[in-house]
């Protein structure tokens, strides 16, 4: 039995190529399924993605005081708050 050569994975710029690729390409010509592949996802970041919200002043002069406070930048505090309270509201949907 002929064993095909394995390609090389190219290098991406970004997601959105990494993605255009696979969905393009066969992935049996880039990966030897005859042995067995290790991954390291211990620096893997989640993605972000900037959004505008718009919120009165106050409430951001209070954020920023409550953030400074607790010595932590104030739009990680927002996102703190934010999570916490989805994980609340999703109680129970779950079912």
């Amino acid at each position: 039995m002929k064993q095909n050569k394995i390609k090389p994975i190219p290098k991406f710029k970004n997601e959105d190529e990494e993605r255009e690729f696979w969905a393009t390409h066969d992935t049996t010509e880039y990966f030897d399924m005859s042995h067995e592949v290790k991954f390291d996802f211990s620096d893997l970041k989640l993605s972000t993605k900037p959004i505008t919200v718009r919120l009165p002043t106050t409430l951001i002069y209070d954020l920023k005081m409550l953030a400074n406070k607790k010595d932590v930048p104030y739009q990680s505090l927002l996102k703190i708050f934010l999570a916490d309270q989805v994980k609340r509201e999703n109680v129970g949907f779950d079912k």
